[in-house]
């Protein structure tokens, strides 16, 4: 094997790059793989909820901190039903953070403390129980632990999912300008999905979908399903390039499999009308990497620490399943 590390981290999103931060904090060799390239825009609704905006702000190297301090926030969510606008207050705002701008960086800010980075690397399997073999476009690794945080539906998360459901849903998103967009979270809803709009600044807005494939696979196809969202989108112009990913599965948590520890989506995708998917991402990432520092300080084995995880899980995610 060509190197040796405590920890290999798969995906550099949210989740991935918290873990890697936390567990390098404590002192670990840490190896963080993404299959894309920086900057690069993912299907994301973008808002930041407000009991992680702390967390990120500990995360982030202090030349990412603008980021957090000139984000736009959004003091309330405005709920648009057939006819009917419902409105309620954000208390304490959340954050609108472009995720183009949010991934790099968290990225950058794990390069920063230590963390040892490649990008356009694919990982291909992953042998072993621990210690591992990791097996990549880019060569073979070896590590004492493995957290999967290469989203929900990757080669390595793909056969843990049930894709035997008949009901297709994929998501859909795009900048676009506005001027002077309200300082809310916007939420369309329609016959077979939603459409989330927020402001990323004073002259442009994010929209993101989640629909069912039936109904609409383009943003021109969502805006037409709600007579408030396509006159209000006819003055838009789009900034970006649509991003879009399918299908969309929900599942119950699982924050380990095969001994290897799961983060952000790859441990459960949970409907993003909850406004929490980078939240969940975040703390769930930085959990992850922080319930290893025992292992990695060599007081407890890995099958005892994983043990400890699974206790943990039947005591706070007793029923979940019927939630699901």
């Amino acid at each position: 094997m060509a190197d040796t590390y405590d920890l290999i981290v798969v995906g550099g999103g949210p989740a991935g790059s918290a873990a890697a931060i936390t567990a390098v904090r404590s002192g670990a060799r840490v190896l963080l793989l993404e299959r894309g390239r920086f900057p690069r825009h993912k299907v994301c609704g973008e808002f930041v909820s407000a009991e992680s905006l702390g967390l990120l702000s500990s995360l982030l190297d202090s030349k990412h901190m603008p980021l957090l301090r000139e984000a736009v926030l959004i003091p309330e969510a405005r709920m648009f039903v057939d006819e009917q606008v419902v409105t309620s207050r954000v208390d304490p705002p959340a954050a609108s953070i472009a995720r183009i701008d949010l991934d790099a960086a968290l990225w950058e800010s794990a390069e920063k403390c230590g963390v040892e980075t490649k990008q356009q690397v694919t990982v291909q399997a992953i042998y072993g129980l621990g210690p591992f073999s990791v097996k990549t476009s880019a060569g073979d690794f070896e590590t004492r632990t493995v957290i999967n945080a290469s989203g929900r539906w990757s080669n390595l998360t793909a056969t843990a999912i049930d894709g035997s459901r008949t009901e297709k849903w994929l998501g859909v998103k795009g900048h676009f300008s506005e001027s002077n967009p309200n300082p809310s979270v916007d939420l369309y809803f329609f016959e077979g999905g939603y459409c989330g709009v927020q402001p990323l600044d004073d002259y442009s807005v994010n929209a993101c979908a989640m629909v069912r494939v039936e109904v609409g696979s383009t943003l021109t196809d969502v805006f037409a399903q709600h007579s408030a969202l396509y006159a209000r989108s006819r003055a838009w112009q789009p900034i970006s390039e649509p991003v879009s990913t399918s299908p969309l599965i929900f599942r119950t948590p699982q924050p380990e499999r095969d001994s290897v520890l799961m983060a952000g989506d790859a441990a459960a995708f949970v409907d993003p009308f909850v406004g929490d998917g980078i939240s969940l991402a975040l703390r769930s990432g930085s959990l992850a990497g922080e319930c290893l520092g025992a292992f990695f300080k060599s007081e407890i084995s890995l099958e005892a620490q994983l043990d400890i995880i699974d206790n943990v899980r039947k005591t706070f995610c007793v029923g979940v399943s019927d939630i699901f």
